[in-house]
C-alpha cells in the first residue's frame, strides 16, 4: 500500500503533509524503491535505502526546486526521482531511453547538477549559493556528500574555498555529510540528539556570538575560550576540523529519525554562512539482507525476489576481463615480490578481492583519490616496486595530471589496467570509457594496448608488466568473446599485430576491391563476421601505442582501402593513429574510420548502444558496403 506516496507528484505535496505523516511516507517510499530495483533488475539499491528519511526531510524542509539541492555521485537519488515527478517512469530506470541512474540536468528542473563521479557536490552547491548572492536571490544551497567521497582531494579543495568570505560574502552553503559507514553507536543517542538540536539553535547562535563580541577586547581570553569551545565539542563531535574550514559543524545525528532531522535542517536553513551537518545512516535500512551485507546488495543485477533477496550466482559461465584481471594479478604477485597492487576504492569492482585476501601488505586502496593514487604508484616505482594500478578507464581521466606530470613525464613503470574500456552500459556516460585511447597515446612515453579476448586480456597484462616505462592496457565490463585462458606468463612482440584473415583478391571480394578491417580490441569479433561475408582481410592489432607501422603500411600497399574499427571515441583515437602512420609515409589510401562518434553516449544495454553507433557486426558491415562498396550486397549476402 503506497496511500501516501500516491499523492505525491512534487516536493510541494510532501511540504503539505503534517509531520507526522512523513514516517509513513518514508516506509512507503522505500518499499517502492526496494521493489523497483528489484523488477528492473539494474540499479543501486543499499545506497538508496539509506537515504530514505534524509530525502523526505530535505524536501520537506527546503523549498526545492527554488533551494538547490546537490547529490554527490547521485547513485542514491532513486528516492529523490521517485519524490520529484518521476516515480510512474521509475520502471524505465538505466535503460535505454529511461530514467537515468545518476542526476541529470536535462531530465528534472530538480536536479540541479549532473553528477556520477564523487567529490563534485561542494564545488557545484559553492558555485550556486555565491551565484544567488551575486543576484540578489533568496536560495539555499545543499550539497550532500558520503564519507566515501569525503576521501578525495577535491572535497577538501572546495571546504577550504567554501569556509572564507568572498570578496566579503559569505555563502550561505549546506553540507550534509552523509556517514554510512559506521553504525549508530550509542554517543548517536539522546544526548547529541540534544546537542545537535542545541548547536543549531538560535540560542547557542547568539550566546556564542555574544560571547565572541564581549571577549575580543581581551584577545589571550577570547583565544582561550575559542579553544575551550573547540576541545569541548571535540570531546562529543568529531568536528574540529570542519570548523577550522569556518563551518558551523553539528552532529552527528541519526540519519533516520525524522524527529531529530526535521528540526536540525529547519534550524540550519534558517542560518547565515556556511553550515556543516553529519549525518549517520545505514546502507540497506529497512531490508535485512542489505543491512546484512551492504557489499553484496550495493547493486543489483538481476531480477530478484525481495523475500528471499539475490540469486545465488550460476556456476561456470565465461570469465570476465575483470576475473581475468585478478588471477593475473595474484599469479603475477605470487612470480613477482615487486608487484604492488593499487585501487581507488574498486576493490571488487575491479576484482582485486582475492589479491587482498592473499598479499594484503601488497594491496592499497587508497580510497576515492585518483589523483593520489597515480602518484603513489609513481612513488613506489622510483623504489623499484612494480606498481598495477587497476582503474576504471572513466576514473583515469581524473588523474590525468597525474599520469602526464608524475609518471610519464619520468618514465616510470606504472601499469594501468583500464576496465570498464568502452561503452559500459545502464551507468551511462559518466561512466563510459571512450576517451581513453585518444588522452593516453597523446603522452610521450605511454603506450596502450587493446586486447581482443580473454586469453589475450592475460597477455597483454603480461607484456605490459615486462616494459620499464608506462603502459595501459585496456578491456571492457563483462565477458568477452569466450576464448579459454592460457596460463602461465606469455608475451606478446613488442609493437606487433597479426593477420587473422587473409582477403581474397578484387575479384573474389564482394566489395569489388580488397579492403582490410584493422580492428582494435574486442570488436575484433564482429570485423571478423563481417569481413567472412564480404571476403575482406582482418587484423588484430593488439597495440595502439607504438602502433604497428610495417603491418599499417604493408596492408596499405596491398588493399584498395582500409577500415579502422574501435570501440572509443573517434576524435583522436586509434583510427586517427592510423591515419598519422599513412600521411607520415606519404601514402593517399581511403581509410574508413569506425568508433563513437563526436557525442556522448545514453544509458542503456550495451549492445543496443553499439548497435546505435554503428559498431556491431550489422553496423559495420553497412558502413562499409556504403564507402567501398560497388553494389548493394547486404540483402544478398544476409538472405
Amino acid at each position: 500500500m503506497t496511500t501516501l506516496l500516491d499523492k505525491i507528484h512534487t516536493p510541494a505535496d510532501v511540504r503539505r503533509l503534517g509531520r507526522a505523516e512523513l514516517p509513513q511516507l518514508a516506509r512507503e517510499l522505500r518499499s517502492f524503491v526496494l521493489h523497483t530495483v528489484s523488477q528492473t533488475g539494474n540499479g543501486h539499491l543499499g545506497s538508496n535505502l539509506g537515504t530514505v528519511e534524509l530525502t523526505v526531510a530535505l524536501h520537506y524542509v527546503f523549498n526545492t526546486p527554488n533551494d538547490r539541492i546537490v547529490w554527490d555521485v547521485g547513485h542514491q537519488t532513486y528516492p529523490h526521482k521517485v519524490l520529484t515527478g518521476r516515480r510512474e517512469r521509475m520502471h524505465t530506470l538505466r535503460q535505454l531511453g529511461g530514467v537515468a541512474g545518476f542526476p541529470k540536468r536535462d531530465e528534472s528542473e530538480y536536479d540541479t547538477f549532473g553528477t556520477a563521479h564523487s567529490s563534485t557536490s561542494i564545488s557545484a552547491a559553492l558555485g550556486m549559493a555565491l551565484a544567488s548572492k551575486l543576484k540578489g536571490e533568496d536560495r539555499k544551497a545543499v550539497a550532500v556528500i558520503g564519507d566515501g567521497a569525503m576521501s578525495a582531494g577535491m572535497a577538501f579543495e572546495a571546504l577550504n574555498n567554501a569556509g572564507v568570505s568572498h570578496a566579503g560574502v559569505n555563502a550561505d552553503i549546506l553540507v550534509i555529510l552523509n556517514d554510512n559507514d559506521m553504525s549508530i553507536s550509542p554517543p548517536v543517542g539522546a544526548l547529541n540528539k540534544y546537542l545537535a538540536r542545541l548547536m543549531s539553535g538560535n540560542f547557542y547562535e547568539a550566546a556564542r556570538q555574544g560571547a565572541k563580541a564581549v571577549l575580543k577586547n581581551a584577545p589571550p581570553l577570547f583565544e582561550l575560550a575559542r579553544r575551550f569551545e573547540e576541545h569541548a565539542k571535540g570531546m562529543v563531535v568529531p568536528g574540529t576540523i570542519f570548523e577550522e574550514f569556518g563551518f558551523n559543524y553539528v552532529g552527528p545525528i541519526d540519519g533516520h529519525d525524522l524527529e531529530s532531522l526535521i528540526p536540525t535542517l529547519e534550524n540550519l536553513r534558517a542560518k547565515k554562512g556556511p553550515q556543516f551537518l553529519h549525518v549517520v545512516t545505514k546502507k540497506g535500512y529497512g531490508y535485512k539482507p542489505a543491512e546484512a551485507d551492504p557489499v553484496k546488495y550495493h547493486a543489483a543485477s538481476t531480477k530478484f525476489n525481495v523475500d528471499e533477496g539475490f540469486p545465488a550466482a550460476k556456476p561456470g559461465g565465461k570469465p570476465t576481463f575483470t576475473n581475468i584481471f585478478g588471477t593475473w594479478l595474484c599469479d603475477m604477485a605470487e612470480a613477482d615480490p615487486r608487484l604492488v597492487g593499487i585501487t581507488p576504492a574498486m576493490r571488487e569492482g575491479s576484482g582485486m578481492v582475492e589479491f587482498h585476501k592473499r598479499f594484503p601488505a601488497r594491496y592499497h586502496d587508497v580510497g576515492i583519490a585518483e589523483q593520489h593514487a597515480v602518484t603513489f604508484a609513481a612513488g613506489l616505482a622510483c623504489e623499484g616496486l612494480k606498481p598495477v594500478v587497476a582503474i576504471y578507464s572513466t576514473f583515469l581521466q581524473r588523474g590525468y595530471d597525474q599520469l602526464i606530470h608524475d609518471v610519464a613525464l619520468q618514465n616510470l613503470p606504472v601499469v594501468f589496467a583500464l576496465d570498464r574500456a568502452g561503452i559500459v552500459g545502464a551507468d551511462g556516460p559518466t561512466h563510459a570509457g571512450l576517451y581513453d585511447i585518444a588522452y593516453v597515446r597523446c603522452i610521450p612515453n605511454c603506450s596502450m594496448l587493446v586486447p581482443s579476448d580473454e586469453n589475450e586480456c592475460r597477455t597483454a597484462l603480461t607484456t605490459a608488466y615486462r616494459q620499464n616505462h608506462p603502459v595501459a592496457v585496456r578491456y571492457p565490463r563483462g565477458a568477452g568473446a569466450g576464448v579459454a585462458v592460457q596460463p602461465g606468463f606469455a608475451e606478446w612482440p613488442w609493437g606487433k599485430g597479426v593477420v587473422r584473415r587473409t582477403g581474397g583478391t578484387a575479384a573474389e571480394s564482394r566489395l569489388g576491391q580488397r579492403v582490410a578491417i584493422l580492428a582494435f580490441g574486442t570488436l575484433l569479433h564482429p570485423a571478423l563476421q563481417v569481413a567472412e561475408k564480404l571476403g575482406a582481410t582482418v587484423a588484430d592489432m593488439r597495440f595502439v601505442k607504438p602502433m604497428d607501422t610495417e603491418l599499417v603500411l604493408e596492408l596499405a600497399r596491398t588493399h584498395d582501402a582500409l577500415v579502422t574499427v574501435e570501440e572509443g571515441c573517434v576524435m583522436g583515437g586509434a583510427g586517427s593513429a592510423v591515419l598519422e602512420c599513412l600521411a607520415a609515409a606519404g601514402m593517399a589510401v581511403p581509410v574508413l574510420v569506425l568508433g563513437i562518434p563526436d557525442v556522448f553516449t545514453e544509458h542503456g544495454d550495451p549492445a543496443k548502444l553499439l548497435a546505435l553507433c554503428g559498431l556491431d557486426a550489422a553496423g559495420i558491415e553497412a558502413a562499409i558496403v556504403q564507402r567501398y562498396g560497388q553494389r548493394p550486397v547486404l540483402a544478398a549476402v544476409n538472405a
